[in-house]
């Protein structure tokens, strides 16, 4: 489905990001692998992928920096010749209640998750608007259509990619590039599980297919719009939510 074709995913060493870098190669791609901290981690997503017969390679990078995005990008250039798709997943969360955040934990979590993804997408657009099936999909979340109490800076670079995608959707579909959000619920990764049990108990309740989903089921997404069978879609948020705010939006 991805056969030949370049993948670059930020975040992509655990988590949504991890099963997201797998799927891809597991359709054909070959996969840049972005992380910040754990360098064993992204070596072995990087193996798995080589497992599937592709090119793999894991770059280190703090996607908040515009000039180590900058440089980073300018490798994976050199090492891949080109670049066909872009997955922003790189996140974090910082959360406390708005009367408690601190300017530093707000300023975090807006850099990675939403300036991270602009670094990504203005350091490699030129390469994308080169391929015959530029894609670039940014990971949301649900917490950026509906807001999360504690999370005011996550919602915030959330709902930012949101609009940040659907511009970008505008820009570049001259190009013939489309540019699209999945936007994940409650997940079962690294992050939900310290989640506190009531969380997790009014996930099983509100959630009408009555469970967390797991990080396949986003990846499945993903992969979707990166391919071919996606040509026509662009601009679009796709909820991985198993229904939970179908009545919000």
């Amino acid at each position: 489905m991805l056969k030949g074709r370049t993948a670059v995913i930020t975040g992509a060493s655990r988590g949504i990001g991890r099963a997201i870098a797998l799927k891809m190669a597991q359709n054909g791609a070959n996969v840049a692998i972005i992380y910040v901290g754990n360098e064993n981690a992204a070596s072995e997503v990087c193996k798995q992928a080589e497992s599937f017969g592709v090119k793999a390679d894991y770059y280190q990078c703090d996607v908040a920096s515009f000039s180590e995005s900058q440089s980073i990008c300018k490798k994976i250039v050199a090492d891949f010749k080109t670049v066909d798709i872009l997955v922003n997943n790189a996140g974090i969360t910082r959360d406390n209640l708005m009367l408690m955040m601190s300017e530093t934990d707000f300023d975090a979590v807006i850099g990675v998750n939403l300036k991270g993804a602009f670094n990504f997408t203005r350091h490699l657009s030129r390469y994308i608007m080169k391929s015959a099936a530029g894609r670039i999909i940014n990971i949301s979340s649900i917490s950026g259509m509906m807001g999360n109490p504690g999370q005011a800076n996550y919602s915030a670079a959330k709902a930012g990619l949101i609009g940040l995608t659907k511009t970008v959707a505008k820009e570049f579909a001259v190009k013939n590039v489309t540019c699209n959000v999945v936007a994940p619920g409650f997940i079962e990764t690294d992050m939900t599980v310290a989640l506190p049990q009531a969380v997790k108990e009014y996930a099983g309740t509100a959630i009408p297919l009555k469970r967390m989903g797991t990080a396949d089921e986003v990846a499945n997404a993903v992969v979707f719009l990166a391919s071919d069978l996606s040509s026509y879609i662009t601009g679009e948020v796709i909820r991985v939510d198993g229904g939970l705010c179908m009545n919000t939006h």
